[in-house]
């Protein structure tokens, strides 16, 4: 076969990643294996020590450092090693031999948080005047504190631990359910052709221009999950009753309030975000109302959402084109920016394109130590290019992060780390408008851009919205069956989409495929990340110098201090409703350019 897929020896060394950088054989990783092995006895040397003197507690956080360090690219090289080649047994035995040292190590450290929160205030404040390199990791220390009153007893903390195995049970069965057992028919088309259709199917039959195959997609997959509803509501209903538990027995208000603390997001921005969609839901309905237009149909149901309104253009992008096209819209960041790019394509941080057994998708592997390293499925497309500056914007993140803070602070939270890798499309996608008048391409630019803001920033709060509404039930003492969740959905689906949308019945079951109604009120970190990555790119576009300097900073930051405060940094005050609102402002500009160009 002409197109079949390359094993992985068979991909020229110049398309994959250099993991010699990490470590220079598999035997080499082994040694280093065996060496960290060691660790939890180290560690325990320090139990019941560090509230002692000054100089025990900075030696226990250096070693924590150095724990941290190896074993980042312990894992790191055994787990692109195993995405690589998913079929290897070998690497998969790696990776297992990873996380095995690595639980062993968190297990050996859990005595460290209770007894630093049992050092008096006034204590730890001598040690920073007796050893002032403990500055370095106040925030650390502030980190564990500012929890004490959520924290428990040993006893109550051991039990808690104890059950934290049990409360995976409904994400685990929910994700059995989905990905095992779960078999859907097969659909046909309006010729009359057979299609599978599976969960990693769906979605790209919703794309296909075939009206008749999006619909019987549709129904027949809708139609599957309609028989086992009542299976993956007992799933939800065991998942928010697992978070009341946990966010009750450690005193917080909510369900939310438990989530958030963990990355001191405010349960504001939360809030906020959905009340700033609600306020500009009138451009989603003028994006729907386009939407039914462009697609010439009486009806616009819920299986048209996902098809091309334009033609694709169908331009192929090689590897090299979309490199430099990317280098060229990155370079309003500074040739220091660029520079690091050229490096990262010439010395091989890259794993481009898709062999027998790679894992799918595309990533960056948070490891940057000696430098980051991007999986890729390259496909050259509009898409693939995209994908580039997305994951690049991930890994120059990391490595301004790991560069300029210590080890303890190099680490973002995630309500963050989706900023830079999107300011990075935003980039990309302005630099390509700037630099076309055909109308067609244009209008296939501006679609693109659209379909993010809508699957973004509506879409994913949409999810949220959802999300708090299932938590207040629970803390109500309410059962989340099916029933209940179906109509939740269906009206906050016509609420969302609007008058022109025929919100289909099958739609209400759209929660049952969701996996991320299982990760603890994560979505809505994607609707603010883009959101604040819009503001910051129109910030440098507009401001240059200043903007671009800000930016740096931020990306230099790590969690050196909150979320909300490293934003600001750059610009964006995300405790305001104000960035997504000039958000979709702007998508309601594109919608009427959009309008203005079909027209022509």
């Amino acid at each position: 076969m002409a197109n079949a897929l390359p094993t992985r020896d068979q991909v020229p060394e110049e398309f994959t990643w250099n993991l010699k950088d990490m470590f220079e054989s598999d035997e080499a990783w082994l040694r280093e294996y065996e060496a960290l092995k060691a660790f939890p006895e180290k560690l325990a040397a320090y139990r019941g020590r560090l509230g002692e003197s000054a100089e025990t507690l900075l030696d226990f956080f250096r070693f924590q450092d150095e724990a941290e360090l190896r074993l980042s690219m312990l894992y790191g090289y055994a787990s692109c090693k195993g995405d690589q080649d998913t079929g290897n047994a070998f690497y998969q035995d790696m990776r297992g031999k990873a996380m095995s040292v690595m639980v062993a190590i968190s297990s050996a450290a859990a005595f460290s948080a209770p007894e630093i929160m049992a050092i008096e205030e006034d204590r730890l404040n001598l040690f920073y005047v007796a050893q002032p390199e403990l500055e370095v990791y106040r925030r650390s220390l502030y980190q564990i504190r500012r929890r004490a009153a959520h924290i428990l007893s040993p006893a109550e903390e051991r039990l808690l631990a104890a059950a934290g195995e049990m409360a995976e049970s409904p994400e685990n069965v929910g994700s059995v359910l989905r990905n095992a057992d779960l078999r859907f028919p097969d659909v046909t088309d309006s010729q009359g052709e057979t299609h599978s259709l599976t969960n990693g199917s769906f979605v790209p039959l919703q794309e296909s221009p075939d009206r008749v195959l999006r619909e019987n997609a549709f129904k027949a997959y809708y139609g599957r999950l309609g028989e086992v509803k009542n299976t993956v509501a007992a799933t939800l209903d065991g998942q928010f009753k697992q978070l009341r538990f946990f966010s009750e027995a450690r005193g917080y208000e909510s369900t939310l309030a438990a989530s958030l603390d963990r990355t001191e997001v405010p349960t504001a921005v939360y809030h906020n975000l959905i009340e700033a969609v609600h306020a500009n839901l009138d451009k989603m309905y003028a994006y729907v109302a386009l939407r039914k237009k462009l697609l010439g149909v009486e009806e616009l149901h819920m299986y048209d959402v996902y098809t091309p309104v334009v033609p694709d253009t169908a331009v192929k992008i090689s590897f090299d084109e979309a490199k430099e096209t990317v280098l060229e819209a990155l370079a309003v960041l500074g040739e220091d920016y660029t520079d690091l790019l050229r490096e990262g394509f010439a010395n091989r941080w890259i794993d481009v394109y898709e062999n027998v057994g790679k894992r799918g998708g595309a990533y960056s592997s948070g490891v940057a130590r000696p430098h980051p390293y991007v999986l890729l499925n390259h496909k050259d497309t509009l898409d693939s290019m995209f994908t580039l500056a997305h994951e690049m914007g991930h890994a120059l993140h990391s490595y301004h992060s790991c560069k300029y803070q210590p080890v303890c602070t190099s680490d973002y939270v995630i309500f963050v780390a989706e900023v830079a890798s999107t300011c990075n499309e935003v980039l990309l996608m302005r630099h390509l408008l700037s630099k076309t008048t055909d109308k067609k391409e244009r209008a296939y630019l501006i679609n693109h851009f659209l379909d993010q803001f809508k699957g973004t920033v509506y879409r994913q709060t949409m999810f949220a919205e959802f999300e708090l509404q299932m938590g207040r039930m629970a803390e109500n003492g309410e059962a989340l069956t099916a029933e209940a969740l179906s109509e939740k959905y269906a009206a906050l689906n016509r609420l969302y989409f609007g008058p022109d949308m025929v919100s289909d019945e099958e739609i209400s079951l759209e929660w049952t495929r969701i996996p991320h109604f299982f990760y603890n009120y994560y979505v809505f970190q994607y609707a603010t990340g883009f959101s604040a990555a819009v503001a910051i790119a129109q910030r440098i576009l507009s401001e240059g110098e200043s903007a671009v300097k800000d930016y740096k900073r931020f990306l230099s930051s790590g969690s050196s201090t909150d979320p909300i405060s490293l934003l600001k940094i750059a610009g964006v005050d995300m405790s305001s409703p104000a960035p997504v609102n000039a958000a979709l402002s702007l998508f309601g500009q594109l919608i009427d350019e959009m309008d203005a160009l079909m027209r022509e």
